[in-house]
Protein backbone atom coordinates (compact mmCIF):
# COMPACT_ATOMS: atom_id res chain seq x y z
CA UNK A 1 0.00 0.00 0.00
CA UNK A 2 1.24 3.15 -0.81
CA UNK A 3 0.65 6.43 1.17
CA UNK A 4 -0.11 9.73 -0.98
CA UNK A 5 0.08 13.40 0.97
CA UNK A 6 -2.08 15.65 -1.13
CA UNK A 7 -2.38 19.70 -0.07
CA UNK A 8 -6.38 20.13 0.79
CA UNK A 9 -8.47 22.29 -2.07
CA UNK A 10 -8.26 22.24 -5.45
CA UNK A 11 -4.64 20.51 -6.04
CA UNK A 12 -6.33 17.13 -3.85
CA UNK A 13 -9.40 17.63 -5.78
CA UNK A 14 -7.22 17.15 -9.60
CA UNK A 15 -5.20 14.46 -7.91
CA UNK A 16 -8.00 12.50 -6.84
CA UNK A 17 -9.56 13.11 -10.48
CA UNK A 18 -6.11 11.33 -11.79
CA UNK A 19 -6.47 8.58 -9.67
CA UNK A 20 -10.27 8.14 -11.08
CA UNK A 21 -9.29 8.11 -14.20
CA UNK A 22 -6.69 5.40 -13.83
CA UNK A 23 -8.32 2.91 -11.66
CA UNK A 24 -12.24 4.24 -12.69
CA UNK A 25 -13.27 4.51 -8.96
CA UNK A 26 -14.27 7.37 -7.03
CA UNK A 27 -11.70 8.98 -4.56
CA UNK A 28 -13.54 10.70 -2.22
CA UNK A 29 -12.71 11.76 0.90
CA UNK A 30 -16.23 11.65 3.66
CA UNK A 31 -16.73 14.94 5.41
CA UNK A 32 -14.13 16.61 7.27
CA UNK A 33 -12.29 13.82 7.55
CA UNK A 34 -8.59 13.49 6.49
CA UNK A 35 -7.61 9.90 5.42
CA UNK A 36 -8.85 8.13 2.39
CA UNK A 37 -8.42 4.11 2.87
CA UNK A 38 -8.90 2.13 -0.75
CA UNK A 39 -7.22 -1.21 -1.24
CA UNK A 40 -3.82 0.42 -2.19
CA UNK A 41 -3.60 3.67 -1.11
CA UNK A 42 -4.02 5.25 1.88
CA UNK A 43 -4.66 9.38 1.13
CA UNK A 44 -4.15 12.10 3.96
CA UNK A 45 -5.19 15.56 3.23
CA UNK A 46 -2.54 17.93 4.75
CA UNK A 47 -1.56 21.74 4.37
CA UNK A 48 0.11 22.43 1.15
CA UNK A 49 3.09 23.87 3.10
CA UNK A 50 3.74 20.29 4.99
CA UNK A 51 3.09 17.65 2.12
CA UNK A 52 6.82 17.53 1.60
CA UNK A 53 7.40 17.50 5.58
CA UNK A 54 5.15 14.23 5.11
CA UNK A 55 7.13 12.72 2.60
CA UNK A 56 10.59 13.49 3.35
CA UNK A 57 9.74 11.86 7.00
CA UNK A 58 8.04 8.82 5.71
CA UNK A 59 4.99 9.46 7.17
CA UNK A 60 4.03 9.38 3.44
CA UNK A 61 5.42 7.47 0.56
CA UNK A 62 4.64 9.77 -2.08
CA UNK A 63 2.77 13.07 -2.23
CA UNK A 64 1.86 15.78 -4.74
CA UNK A 65 3.02 20.05 -4.03
CA UNK A 66 3.75 22.81 -5.25
CA UNK A 67 7.30 23.45 -6.98
CA UNK A 68 7.27 26.63 -5.75
CA UNK A 69 6.76 25.07 -1.73
CA UNK A 70 9.58 22.55 -3.12
CA UNK A 71 12.15 25.29 -4.06
CA UNK A 72 11.27 27.28 -0.52
CA UNK A 73 11.66 24.30 1.64
CA UNK A 74 14.80 22.63 0.13
CA UNK A 75 13.35 19.00 1.37
CA UNK A 76 15.68 16.04 0.01
CA UNK A 77 12.99 14.36 -2.00
CA UNK A 78 12.59 12.58 -5.65
CA UNK A 79 10.88 15.02 -7.88
CA UNK A 80 8.96 12.36 -10.01
CA UNK A 81 6.95 14.22 -12.14
CA UNK A 82 5.87 17.86 -13.49
CA UNK A 83 1.59 17.39 -13.23
CA UNK A 84 1.19 20.33 -15.30
CA UNK A 85 -1.60 21.73 -12.88
CA UNK A 86 -1.80 24.45 -10.13
CA UNK A 87 0.64 26.71 -12.78
CA UNK A 88 1.73 30.31 -11.33
CA UNK A 89 4.52 31.90 -11.28
CA UNK A 90 6.93 33.64 -8.21
CA UNK A 91 7.37 37.41 -8.88
CA UNK A 92 8.45 40.56 -7.95
CA UNK A 93 5.65 42.97 -7.41
CA UNK A 94 5.90 47.04 -6.64
CA UNK A 95 3.38 49.88 -6.53
CA UNK A 96 1.99 50.24 -10.07
CA UNK A 97 4.91 52.80 -12.45
CA UNK A 98 8.03 51.72 -9.96
CA UNK A 99 10.36 50.35 -11.51
CA UNK A 100 13.19 47.70 -10.29
CA UNK A 101 16.44 49.10 -9.65
CA UNK A 102 18.69 46.43 -8.07
CA UNK A 103 21.56 49.45 -7.27
CA UNK A 104 19.75 51.00 -4.92
CA UNK A 105 21.50 50.77 -1.74
CA UNK A 106 19.12 49.01 1.55
CA UNK A 107 16.03 47.58 -0.75
CA UNK A 108 13.41 45.92 1.37
CA UNK A 109 11.60 42.58 0.49
CA UNK A 110 9.07 41.82 2.10
CA UNK A 111 7.61 37.64 1.01
CA UNK A 112 6.58 34.44 2.91
CA UNK A 113 8.82 32.83 0.65
CA UNK A 114 11.75 34.09 2.37
CA UNK A 115 14.40 31.29 0.40
CA UNK A 116 13.44 31.82 -2.78
CA UNK A 117 13.87 35.45 -2.12
CA UNK A 118 16.86 35.62 -0.86
CA UNK A 119 18.52 33.16 -3.27
CA UNK A 120 17.43 35.38 -6.02
CA UNK A 121 18.91 38.56 -4.93
CA UNK A 122 21.87 36.76 -3.78
CA UNK A 123 22.64 35.58 -7.36
CA UNK A 124 22.36 38.96 -8.24
CA UNK A 125 24.79 39.98 -5.61
CA UNK A 126 22.32 42.56 -3.92
CA UNK A 127 22.04 43.29 -0.17
CA UNK A 128 18.37 43.57 0.53
CA UNK A 129 16.60 42.83 3.73
CA UNK A 130 13.85 40.46 3.51
CA UNK A 131 10.92 40.75 5.57
CA UNK A 132 9.71 38.08 6.57
CA UNK A 133 4.94 38.02 6.49
CA UNK A 134 2.98 35.33 6.39
CA UNK A 135 -0.08 36.33 4.50
CA UNK A 136 -1.34 40.28 2.63
CA UNK A 137 2.07 41.14 1.58
CA UNK A 138 0.59 43.31 -0.42
CA UNK A 139 0.31 45.42 2.22
CA UNK A 140 4.23 45.98 2.60
CA UNK A 141 4.55 48.26 -0.18
CA UNK A 142 1.79 50.20 0.30
CA UNK A 143 2.51 51.17 3.43
CA UNK A 144 5.72 52.15 3.51
CA UNK A 145 6.99 48.87 5.19
CA UNK A 146 9.16 47.64 2.08
CA UNK A 147 9.78 48.49 -1.61
CA UNK A 148 8.61 45.03 -3.13
CA UNK A 149 6.94 41.67 -2.50
CA UNK A 150 7.77 38.40 -3.89
CA UNK A 151 4.85 36.44 -4.13
CA UNK A 152 2.70 33.58 -6.52
CA UNK A 153 1.09 35.45 -8.93
CA UNK A 154 -1.79 33.14 -10.82
CA UNK A 155 -3.67 35.83 -12.48
CA UNK A 156 -1.78 39.01 -10.78
CA UNK A 157 -5.39 40.34 -10.18
CA UNK A 158 -4.73 40.46 -6.13
CA UNK A 159 -1.72 42.74 -7.50
CA UNK A 160 -3.76 44.88 -9.63
CA UNK A 161 -6.39 45.61 -7.24
CA UNK A 162 -4.12 46.79 -4.63
CA UNK A 163 -1.98 49.00 -6.89
CA UNK A 164 0.50 46.99 -7.66
CA UNK A 165 1.93 45.32 -10.54
CA UNK A 166 4.73 42.05 -11.87
CA UNK A 167 7.97 43.73 -12.23
CA UNK A 168 10.05 40.37 -12.79
CA UNK A 169 9.14 36.98 -12.56
CA UNK A 170 11.46 34.69 -10.87
CA UNK A 171 9.68 31.63 -11.58
CA UNK A 172 7.66 29.41 -12.97
CA UNK A 173 5.72 26.42 -10.77
CA UNK A 174 3.41 24.00 -11.25
CA UNK A 175 2.46 21.05 -9.41
CA UNK A 176 4.72 18.22 -8.59
CA UNK A 177 4.51 14.67 -7.71
CA UNK A 178 7.29 13.44 -5.20
CA UNK A 179 8.50 10.66 -3.59
CA UNK A 180 10.46 9.86 -0.03
CA UNK A 181 14.09 8.85 -1.50
CA UNK A 182 13.69 5.42 0.93
CA UNK A 183 9.90 4.86 -0.43
CA UNK A 184 11.13 5.30 -3.73
CA UNK A 185 14.19 2.19 -3.26
CA UNK A 186 11.64 -0.09 -1.02
CA UNK A 187 8.59 0.08 -3.02
CA UNK A 188 9.93 0.54 -6.56
CA UNK A 189 7.50 -1.23 -8.46
CA UNK A 190 4.74 0.42 -6.90
CA UNK A 191 6.17 4.02 -6.86
CA UNK A 192 6.75 3.50 -10.61
CA UNK A 193 3.80 1.78 -10.98
CA UNK A 194 1.71 4.94 -10.36
CA UNK A 195 4.55 7.15 -12.23
CA UNK A 196 3.72 5.44 -15.34
CA UNK A 197 0.09 5.47 -15.43
CA UNK A 198 -0.03 9.31 -13.93
CA UNK A 199 2.35 10.17 -16.54
CA UNK A 200 0.30 8.27 -19.13
CA UNK A 201 -2.48 10.11 -18.02
CA UNK A 202 -0.78 13.85 -18.09
CA UNK A 203 0.48 12.84 -21.75
CA UNK A 204 -2.98 12.37 -23.32
CA UNK A 205 -3.70 15.66 -21.77
CA UNK A 206 -1.71 17.28 -23.45
CA UNK A 207 -1.03 16.02 -27.22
Amino acid sequence: MLTVALPKGRIAKETLEIFETIFGDGFKFDDRKLILETENFRFLLVRNQDVATYVFHQAADIGVVGLDTLEEQGLDVVRLLDLRRGVCKVSIGMKVGEKLDLSKPELKVASKMVNITKRYFEERAVSVEIIKLNGSVELAPLIGLADMIVDVVETGTTMKQNGLEVVQDIMTSSTYLIANKNSYIAKKDEVLSIYEKISEVIKAENK
